[in-house]
């Protein structure tokens, strides 16, 4: 097997590369906004002759599990089907529509209003879900990513998540916490955060005044999300690489901080080790060049909105927020997800 992300952007190619994928760049015929995924593989066979069969994954369908993927490459290579396509069971009774104007009555289409039953003795119905296509080669060169011997792949409920529009986003986070692919390894709930002060904690300016007196700004929002981080148990340290213990004894954080730190990793290295942890529960909120080695260690890693852009391909999760107004407060919920998907799976 070989892995390939078509497209036409520089940026998605970096990030494409740095996660072991091969890139295959779209010519502008197949990068307009009209453009059909068919087009774009069409013409990626053209310069791939060697491949016989395409699974086509959407990007909009990010709770798709490896071990689907694998058994519709069996159905295809082993069983002898030309395609397979991805569908889910809906238990939704469906009307005619009836448009404005139009003298008519709507009519059920697959149900007896005279003896309706209850949805959940109903087997539902099968609907694509766009997750995924598979297909040999000679029906996509005919056009077509259906045909011959086909075969659906019947896949879970809540591992069926498409995005479609804006709206869809905040369900597809929820879902993809509670149902999606997060590797062989089980997850492990956090227990440490370490965030970094400058440009995280604040939004990275000193403003200095006439008798050279430092002065720094926070969000009171991210004050919050650190005590609801410490209510949940999670322990809070701060780091900086200037002396700014004046500044925090000011803010009365209450937190265990490490400033004029000139090598952040080997202080992320001993506190792991004096606390005993295991990386996947230490989370880390950085945003500088300086933090991308703690960012790569850390189980759980994130970035403000504006940090650099080292910092954002390093990381797991970028923040809405900006450093300093309120990408803590956020981070700190993205933490909170993760707990909840951690007891879910323990429930299971």
């Amino acid at each position: 097997y070989s892995i390939w992300v078509s497209t036409d952007h520089d940026e998605i190619e970096k990030v494409a590369k740095q996660f072991g994928a091969q890139v295959h760049r779209r010519s502008p015929e197949v990068s307009q906004d009209s453009s059909t995924s068919l087009e774009a593989i069409r013409e990626f066979l053209n310069h791939h002759h060697e491949v016989d069969i395409v699974g086509n994954i959407q990007a909009t369908s990010p709770c798709l599990h490896p071990s689907d993927l694998i058994k519709v490459a069996d159905l295809i290579q082993k069983e002898g089907f030309d395609s397979v396509f991805s569908v889910v069971r809906r238990h939704q009774f469906r009307w005619s529509e009836v448009k404005k104007g139009e003298n008519k009555m709507t009519e059920p289409q697959n149900l007896n209003p005279a003896k309706r039953y209850r949805r959940q003795d109903w087997p539902g119905e099968l609907y694509e879900n766009g997750s995924f296509y598979f297909a040999r080669r000679h029906l996509i060169e005919k056009g077509y990513l259906q045909g011959g011997k086909m075969a659906y792949y019947e896949m879970r409920a809540e591992h069926s998540v498409d995005i479609d529009i804006d709206i869809d986003w905040p369900i597809a986070e929820q879902r993809v916490l509670s149902f999606g692919y997060f590797g062989k390894e089980p997850l492990k709930e956090v227990k440490l955060l370490v965030c970094s002060i400058d440009g995280c904690l604040t939004n990275g300016r000193i403003y200095v005044t006439e008798d050279q007196k430092e002065m720094v700004s926070y969000d009171y929002r991210d004050i919050v999300g650190i005590d609801l981080l410490k209510k949940r148990g999670i322990q809070v340290r701060l780091i900086s690489e200037r002396d700014c213990s004046k500044t925090l004894s000011a803010m009365q954080l209450g937190c265990v901080a490490k400033v004029s730190a000139t090598n952040k990793l080997q202080v992320l290295d001993d506190w792991q080790k004096d606390m005993g942890l295991s990386w996947k529960e230490i989370a880390y909120l950085g945003n500088e060049e300086s933090d991308v080695e703690c960012l790569k260690k850390a189980g759980m890693s994130g970035v403000p909105a504006d940090a650099c852009a080292l910092a954002q391909k390093a990381a797991g999760y970028i923040c809405k927020s900006s450093g300093g107004c309120g990408a803590v407060r956020e981070f700190a919920e993205h933490i909170f997800l993760l707990l909840e998907k951690v007891n879910s799976a323990r429930k299971h």
